[in-house]
């Protein structure tokens, strides 16, 4: 059935690739959130253990919501890990120690990195695409990011 909710399909198929662009990144960062998980080693295991698993329980709820928004929007989901790699601005990258600051600096990287693609997102859904649906929801999402990065920001001994 087709998908009229007031936007072409042009349109909602730029704002689909760049849901998909960004779920790409959102799967790269809940494995690198759970690789740090079960990587995780020193002192503070159990604490950061637990809050590593709690963060990655959060992106996987926000990888769901995001493949959702994408069907809203009468497009499919990309479903392969491959075509999810060749989508996303992130690069794999292990951090040379398994303590929880090595992965907490990374993690956070990620998280300020992708805030800012965020931005952008919420700007091009309201000008570009005309769609404020996406823009209401990706600001909802910019503000999970912001305290997740928050959060590990409080934890670095900087």
């Amino acid at each position: 059935m087709k998908t009229e909710i007031g936007i072409g399909e042009k349109l909602r198929q730029e704002a689909a690739h760049v849901l998909s662009r960004l779920l790409a990144d959102e799967v790269v960062i809940q494995m690198k959130t759970k690789s740090a998980h079960w990587n995780i080693e020193g002192i503070d295991f159990y604490e950061k253990h637990v809050f590593f698993a709690n963060q990655a329980s959060e992106i996987e709820t926000v990888i769901d919501s995001v493949a959702e928004r994408i069907r809203h929007l009468g497009k499919f989901v990309p479903g392969t890990l491959q075509a999810l790699m060749e989508l996303t601005h992130f690069h794999e990258k292990t951090p040379e120690k398994n303590d929880s600051q090595s992965f907490m600096t990374e993690l956070l990287n990620d998280h300020q990195s992708l805030i800012i693609k965020l931005r952008g997102i919420i700007i091009r859904s309201n000008s570009e695409f005309l769609d404020q649906g996406t823009a209401d929801f990706i600001t909802m999402l910019m503000q999970k990011h912001e305290k997740m990065a928050w959060m590990l920001r409080a934890h670095l001994n900087n």
